[in-house]
């Protein structure tokens, strides 16, 4: 081993995982949930081939209210908003924004207001 080399014992801790998690998570859930979800609301309904009564207001307020449901809408909102605010993040700083903590704070801070209202929302259903 080279002797001009220190390892750093100590390192700073970083909060960087926290956010990709939530980037990763917010990503896998826009790519595989979210199509399926716009496939079925959006054609599949409308076309007629699901029926419409299958999306009447007291089956989709039945879902929206049950543990599953609840934590699906909760998903659908929240997870991908984390995604887009992490992207926004790092895109600022590649096209030489350099907002600092700032940034970050408004980045996340939104996502963690729209994660906070998809709660209530839920709750409030």
């Amino acid at each position: 081993m080279n002797p001009s080399y220190k390892v750093n014992r100590a390192p700073k801790r970083s909060d960087e995982p926290i956010w990709w998690g939530l980037f990763g998570a917010g990503g896998t859930w826009f790519a595989m949930i979210t199509p399926i979800t716009i496939l079925v609301l959006g054609i599949l309904v409308p076309m007629g081939i699901i029926d419409a009564e299958a999306m009447s207001y007291e089956r989709v307020s039945g879902f929206a209210t049950s543990i599953i449901g609840g934590l699906f809408v909760i998903g659908t909102l929240a997870l991908p908003m984390w995604h887009a605010m992490h992207r926004v993040h790092h895109g600022m700083h590649d096209l030489k924004f350099h907002t600092g903590v700032a940034g970050k704070v408004a980045c996340y801070a939104f996502a963690g207001l729209i994660s906070a209202l998809a709660v209530i929302f839920v709750f409030m259903i």
